[in-house]
């Protein structure tokens, strides 16, 4: 890319406290970790900046790309803490907002090794945010747009995604591609109870790359479908027992049925699936990437398995760190099975690190991983 192009990267920002699981202990159950009255003993605290504003930006910035970073926080201690870690990680706060009236949004990250992460969410500002506080002069001329999570921003899924859809369609209308991620709710709170399944449907016209969790999909789409995953996966990771082709492929399927152009599935240890509309609807993907697109990514259907780590700390940050690989490598007009495995490198290298951050390889270490023969999973389920 030119040092004129950019992206830009809004929505959820916060600030994550992640306690460091002791290295020698690996967990098959959440029961092995919490239980009434146990006390844990942790090797350390991380601070860390959390977000897909953050995660997924500053994983691209690391990538070599230019970056707008578009969030809201508050007038509190960690709202000083977020803007002081962005700038220290090379970022730029900008196009950050202040919510006089909210608390900066904080996040518990508990990531026990074996185990899926859980969080302990206070959205703070991040429910004050509507797509007017996007700041569209900024987003002119950008090759991307790309958001994240709509599922814990309060306005962006009342009334079916009415103010979702407004944020879309209004970047759209300047010519600029855009992404959307999702994140996994709380099925017993306010945002469990949206109907995601409409909101899907009420945006993805608006979006050229759809990337969200197999997990987070399934729920928004079929939430009995998805509490059939969980008790299929007796306690493990849902993504160890999903079937690419039974599971997976019909949730794809719908989304096509309803317009959307790329979209790229994130199947944990199994990898990323990818499926792709046809030439004509890729067009419509803003006026740089749409006809790339056309050209080399029509009618596709992949699968791209992962690749195993030296060393799994935590897996914070990893789906953005994916994304923002993945985003990145299309940016540079990479094949698209390039594309893919940057991202499912990026995801690999991330989990290496206790922070999202630090432990996202560059697209010239991911090569050279490549290069030096980097193992894969071989977990994919058909």
């Amino acid at each position: 890319m030119s040092s004129e192009k950019f992206v830009v990267t809004a929505g959820q920002i916060c600030l994550d406290i992640s306690p460091k699981f002791p290295e020698h202990l690996t967990y098959e159950r959440v029961d092995q970790v919490f239980y009434p009255g146990k006390l844990s003993t942790m090797d350390g605290l991380v601070l860390a900046l959390g977000g897909a504003v953050a995660n997924t930006g500053l994983a691209m910035q690391k990538m070599g790309t230019k970056v707008r970073f578009m969030g809201k926080v508050g007038t509190d201690g960690f709202a000083d803490v977020v803007r002081r870690m962005l700038l220290d990680d090379g970022g730029d706060d900008t196009y950050l907002l202040t919510d006089t009236t909210a608390e900066t949004s904080c996040t518990m990250v508990l990531a026990p090794r074996g185990l899926d992460r859980m969080f302990l969410q206070v959205p703070g500002a991040n429910n004050t945010f509507t797509a007017e506080d996007v700041n569209y002069e900024g987003v002119k001329g950008a090759s991307l747009f790309h958001f994240g999570y709509p599922g814990i921003m309060r306005r962006f899924y009342l009334n079916d995604g009415e103010e979702l859809v407004k944020m879309f369609s209004r970047v759209k209308e300047l010519g600029v591609a855009t992404s959307l991620d999702m994140v996994f709710v709380d099925p017993d709170t306010e945002n469990g109870h949206a109907n995601w399944r409409q909101i899907v449907k009420n945006v993805i016209p608006y979006v050229d790359f759809f990337v969200p969790s197999a997990a987070e999909l399934c729920f928004e789409l079929d939430p009995k479908l998805y509490e059939s995953w969980v008790e299929r996966a007796g306690g493990r990771d849902v993504t160890e027992v999903i079937s690419i082709e039974h599971d997976i492929r019909p949730l794809a399927d719908q989304l096509m049925e309803w317009g959307a152009k790329v979209v790229m599935i994130k199947c944990g240890l199994q990898g990323l699936y990818l499926r792709t509309a046809g030439a004509e609807r890729l067009l419509g993907a803003g006026e740089e990437l749409g006809p790339v697109l056309a050209r080399d990514w029509a009618d596709l259907e992949m699968f791209e398995e992962s690749y195993v780590a030296d060393v799994v700390k935590s897996g914070v940050g990893a789906g953005d760190a994916s994304i923002g690989a993945f985003l990145c490598a299309v940016l540079r007009g990479f094949p698209v099975r390039r594309c893919l495995q940057y991202a499912a490198g990026a995801g690999c290298g991330c989990v290496e690190q206790y922070d999202s951050l630090s432990g996202v390889p560059t697209f010239e270490e991911m090569d050279a991983r490549m290069a030096a023969g980097w193992k894969k999973q071989g977990l994919k389920i058909d």
